[in-house]
């Protein structure tokens, strides 16, 4: 048999009171362990209150609802009823009716529009036939003036002032600069430049007339530009 010391009573003492004394501190983070399922199901419980909550509001509109319903006069909401309906449906026909006159106002500037391209079409026609008429007959008299013997100048003179009528009620101008005048590059095409007494950059000569209509440049007038030698050489 084994005798105990008083030193191995007194160490085992303290060794109890030690596993008392800590006994508490190793149960608390077990405790804590379990703080996160705790606050999930804290969170479980505020969303499940939430939810009764709304299910009790609609509960108690349905209710009032019902109570309303209950209370009324049912011809009175039969009317009622019928009024909804009959607003609806004449809002229906509202909607359809201008849908309709939409369709139809579109399909009428679409015709607008192709009847105005086609009334284009045929003034322009119209007046190219009108130009072409008088131009015929001004080819009528060259060849009648090609058809008589001996001098035909005066036939061609007469030919040629009824050709400018033509050009005249086309409101056609001619571009003729005379010498000395500006070079205009909206109206003048410069073939070369020149020796000239005519101021250096001015027109020298014009070698074919020009032509414009309606203040629109058909047709530019070719001139040579003088370059001044012949000033100079003086």
């Amino acid at each position: 048999m084994t005798e105990e010391t008083p030193d191995a009573d007194h160490e085992a003492t303290d060794d109890r009171r030690s596993d008392a004394a800590n006994g508490g501190a190793d149960d608390g983070p077990d405790r804590h362990a379990t703080e996160p399922g705790t606050t999930s199901d804290a969170q479980s419980a505020d969303d499940g209150e939430a939810d009764t909550a709304v299910e009790a509001e609609a509960e108690t509109a349905a209710e009032d609802l019902v109570e309303r319903v209950r209370e009324s006069d049912p011809e009175a909401v039969a009317r009622e009823i019928a009024d909804l309906r009959a607003r609806a449906e004449e809002a229906d026909r509202t909607a359809e009716d201008l849908e309709s006159k939409l369709a139809r106002t579109q399909a009428d500037f679409q015709n607008y529009k192709k009847r105005m391209e086609k009334r284009r079409e045929q003034e322009k026609k119209r007046a190219t036939e009108d130009l072409v008429t008088r131009m015929v007959d001004v080819r009528d008299n060259l060849q009648r003036g090609l058809e008589q013997e001996g001098d035909i100048r005066e036939g061609v003179e007469s030919t040629l002032r009824q050709f400018d009528d033509v050009l005249d009620a086309e409101n056609v101008e001619e571009i003729s600069p005379d010498p000395g005048d500006e070079v205009d590059p909206q109206r003048h095409e410069v073939l070369m430049r020149v020796a000239s007494d005519r101021p250096e950059g001015t027109v020298a000569q014009v070698h074919r007339p020009g032509y414009e209509m309606a203040e629109k440049v058909v047709r530019s007038a070719q001139v040579t530009v003088s370059d001044g030698d012949d000033e100079n050489e003086e």
